[in-house]
């Protein structure tokens, strides 16, 4: 196997994917550099039940190559269960499917190299130079052109930093824990599909049967995803595109706009949470068992036999919110932020980036590395919220991503990237019509 490579990945998980997927029968060589022995996705979030946000069409390729043997619809047919599958009449997956699905793709991949951490990467003036350390011990590897998707790290609140433990810790790690909740008081920072889902299961006593589940979320509600058709259109090449010629100003403004597009509960999640709350408390006379708190703030925790957690409640404005809960497990589903891996340290200081320390990525999703005039690429993926939109750290545009990335490195349209025009218009330059007498 050349150890000089067109396209160096690191990182195997959904973005990567799409890209070895769609560059399969292609000239360019290229490998992708996974640390995991075994491919997984999110393993400890998936819980009973938890169901995708995202249709099963927007895959690693259907897209912008539906006959690709790495869609979804391919490993229906192979795994023996399409009629089962179609007539179970689902619009979306469960996540543990879905995550099935993604390990047979990279199994059916070998771009995809598991057990190799990518330790460093070097610029050597002509190619990017790796040391990965994988099965067969060390290798050097010189790439060309580089494309990183290795994920996102916890988002852990400042106050909550020193006290992480086996009782307080992140939800990315909850199904792995199995923690148990018998008796306890629980308190679940975040209003999100990840806080809902757990509250579920700590009702369902899934870990036990908890004393108490105690429900904090900034938001002014517990809000549902906004799924429906129009603003799905966000979710589009075509709105890309648009998005792509605001200032950077107004982008990070409609961002903020469009939180409940990406970052909502799901309505179905919201009527079988509202369901089980009614059965407890009118049904079972448990009110007691849960409590939601929808408008706090988490400020401050300490811990003193149990945790003694400090909320801000901005539903009274100025007025002095403060109040307290004590909890004797702390379950943080704050979500996820950007972080790039470590092996990058060596380059961090060239990357092209906005005065708020943002990457400044181009319609392929490249930066540039300042000093170099050699034409080499360096992809990120999953971290251009402010310059590509909503959709850019979401599944929904896998495809149409990994297209831009492969019709960039081969420098032409591998990959027709373009839809016929739709509904919206976004933008328009005419000037108006005067009418003539």
């Amino acid at each position: 196997m050349s150890n000089f490579l067109d396209l160096a990945g690191i990182g195997a998980g959904p973005f990567n994917l799409a890209v070895a997927a769609l560059m399969r029968d292609k000239s360019l060589s290229h490998r992708f550099f996974e640390a995991k022995a075994e491919f997984s996705w999110h393993p400890g979030l998936m819980l009973p039940g938890a169901m995708m946000q995202t249709s099963y069409l927007k895959d690693l390729v259907t897209p912008v190559d539906p006959t690709n043997p790495c869609s979804f619809l391919a490993y229906l047919v192979e795994n023996k269960r399409f009629y089962d599958f179609l007539h179970a009449e689902q619009r979306t997956v469960t996540r543990r499917e879905f995550a099935d699905y993604l390990a047979w793709a990279a199994r059916r991949l070998d771009s995809i190299q598991m057990s190799s951490r990518v330790q460093s990467v070097v610029d050597n003036g002509d190619f990017f130079e790796l040391d990965v350390h994988g099965p067969n011990g060390r290798e050097q590897i010189l790439a060309k052109n580089l494309c990183i998707a290795a994920g996102k790290k916890p988002n852990i609140p400042e106050c909550s930093r020193p006290l992480l433990s086996d009782n307080c810790f992140h939800a990315l790690e909850i199904a792995l824990r199995n923690p148990d909740v018998s008796g306890k008081r629980v308190a679940v920072i975040g209003g999100g599909q990840t806080g809902a889902e757990v509250v579920i299961n700590l009702l369902g006593k899934q870990w036990g049967r908890p004393q108490q589940v105690t429900w904090v979320s900034r938001r002014s509600n517990y809000l549902p995803l906004d799924e429906t058709p129009f603003t799905n259109d966000w979710f589009t090449p075509e709105y890309v595109d648009v998005f792509r010629q605001l200032s950077p100003q107004r982008r990070e403004q409609v961002v903020a706009e469009q939180k409940l597009a990406s970052d909502g509960i799901s309505p179905d999640t919201l009527k079988e949470l509202y369901q089980l709350f009614y059965r407890l408390v009118h049904l079972e006379k448990d009110a007691e068992r849960v409590a939601l708190m929808p408008n706090r703030e988490l400020v401050d925790m300490s811990h003193r036999g149990d945790y003694q957690l400090q909320l801000e409640n901005h539903l009274l404005g100025d007025a002095d919110g403060a109040e307290w809960i004590n909890a004797d497990v702390v379950i943080l589903c704050t979500g996820l932020c950007e972080a790039l891996p470590p092996c990058l340290a060596p380059l961090q200081e060239r990357i092209s980036r906005d005065g708020e320390g943002r990457l400044l990525l181009d319609d392929a999703f490249a930066a540039k590395l300042s000093g170099d005039e050699s034409g080499r690429r360096l992809y990120f993926l999953g971290t251009g919220r402010t310059s590509h939109g909503i959709a850019e750290p979401q599944l929904s545009l896998s495809a149409w991503r990994a297209a831009q990335v492969v019709n960039d490195l081969h420098d032409s349209a591998v990959y027709d990237n373009q839809q016929t025009g739709n509904f919206m218009k976004w933008i328009t330059s005419q000037a108006p019509q005067v009418a003539v007498a």
